[in-house]
């Protein structure tokens, strides 16, 4: 059995999806016990939903019965008694969602400190481990849905940083390679996409896929800032801003990291795009 938590995510949802089809078992965890994601979707066949939430780790305990590796979100205040219930249970391994900035080790970044924290917690698990830090996603995309269904004009932050965003149905497909075989235990995989991009080139790939003449505006630093703080805590918007206004995170180089995992190519953000052209 292998458990897959945050089963409701970008990730999570696509890794439910790609274990089931493999035909692994799978128990789906979640704050409401289903799958969610696409409206009306149910569990794929095979898949035990269950409740629970990992900021208690007394409600994922149950869970853990029957697993033998485990697909972690990082960051929650359970996560060290989470692991040293599985550890009890019988798990064996831990493949855990992490992110590029992590390998910076600047604990006063409010992002890196808490995946630096997460990762340090599985390695002190005693649970064989793989480390997934992928760029940003081609999912942040959807954010824009509501000015694009509004107009052909888009506002975008940080309209001169080149980034290697990536379908989270690739870092799903890393995920299950890393918890079906030991090839990737003890290692770090730094996932991005195949293209570099900036923000008008995704806008306009957009416009394309949906036949529209969308032009993207940038926002200045302080205008970004501001939506962020709108968004989430000031700490994690002052992370966010570091990273790419002071450029303390590069996420501009294409790795090849996708295809030696999985031995295809990662997908290109039209790719994304037509598959999640609806949502627009």
């Amino acid at each position: 059995m292998i458990l897959v938590t945050g089963a409701t995510g970008n990730v999570g949802a696509e890794l439910v999806r790609g274990l089931a089809q493999a035909g692994e078992p799978v128990r789906a965890l979640s704050r409401s016990g289903r799958l969610g994601g696409r409206a009306g979707e149910a569990l794929p066949a095979g898949v035990e939903g269950v409740a629970g939430d990992l900021d208690r780790a007394e409600t994922v305990r149950d869970a853990l019965k029957g697993v033998r590796a485990m697909f972690l979100m990082p960051g929650y205040g359970g996560q060290r008694q989470i692991l040293a219930d599985a550890r009890d249970a019988g798990v064996e391994r831990v493949v855990m969602l992490s992110g590029g900035s992590a390998a910076t080790g600047d604990r006063t970044n409010a992002v890196s400190a808490y995946l630096i924290d997460a990762e340090e917690s599985v390695r002190e698990s005693g649970l064989a481990w793989t480390f997934l830090r992928p760029t940003s996603f081609m999912s942040n995309a959807l954010r824009l849905v509501d000015q694009i269904r509004a107009g052909d004009t888009v506002r975008v932050p940080f309209p001169d940083v080149y980034t290697t965003d990536i379908d989270p149905y690739d870092i799903a497909q890393c995920a299950l390679h890393a918890l079906l075989t030991d090839a990737h235990t003890g290692r770090a995989l730094e996932l991005t996409g195949p293209q570099a991009l900036l923000p008008a080139d995704r806008v306009r790939v957009l416009g394309e896929v949906l036949g529209r003449d969308l032009r993207a505006v940038g926002l200045g630093p302080a205008e970004a800032r501001a939506e962020l703080e709108a968004a989430m805590p000031k700490s994690f918007a002052d992370a966010i801003v570091s990273f790419f206004v002071d450029g303390t995170l590069d996420e501009s180089v294409v790795r090849p990291t996708v295809r030696e995992v999985t031995g295809r190519d990662p997908r290109t953000f039209e790719q994304w795009a037509r598959a999640h052209a609806d949502a627009f």
